[in-house]
């Protein structure tokens, strides 16, 4: 049986891809002051959307090791936020790094693999597979 973009697949990319874009501008920009936090915000937001989404995608059915990353990711979210709020930067930006590079980087290129869907997608639409 054929995966197809479902709905929730769809949200799901959506706000990974927003949260990829709005968190490098989040990087690039002086941090501290209202910009950054509202920004942060709603980076977390995306980020959310983006965690909780993957409990109704299922490769056959079942979980896989991507949904444990999801639940990494809220917590550490949770934590990060928090450290925000209690001053702690230096915890929370490199828990923030920490999410960005293993929750969107990495786990984005896992779903470029040719087996994943949107992998299957992007590379038959290329002509490569």
């Amino acid at each position: 049986m054929q995966q197809e973009f479902t709905p929730m697949i769809l949200i799901h990319l959506g706000a990974a891809l927003a949260a990829l874009v709005l968190g490098i501008a989040v990087f690039l920009r002086r941090k501290g002051n209202l910009a950054h936090r509202v920004l942060g915000r709603a980076w977390v937001g995306l980020m959310l959307v983006t965690a909780i989404t993957t409990y109704w995608i299922r490769g056959g059915g079942s979980f896989s090791w991507i949904h444990g990353l999801s639940v990494i990711s809220l917590v550490a979210l949770s934590f990060a936020v928090y450290f925000a709020m209690t001053g702690n930067i230096l915890r929370h930006q490199r828990i923030m790094k920490g999410v960005f590079f293993g929750g969107l980087v990495v786990a984005g290129a896992f779903t470029l693999l040719p087996a994943r869907l949107l992998g299957q997608a992007l590379w038959s639409s290329l002509g490569v597979i």
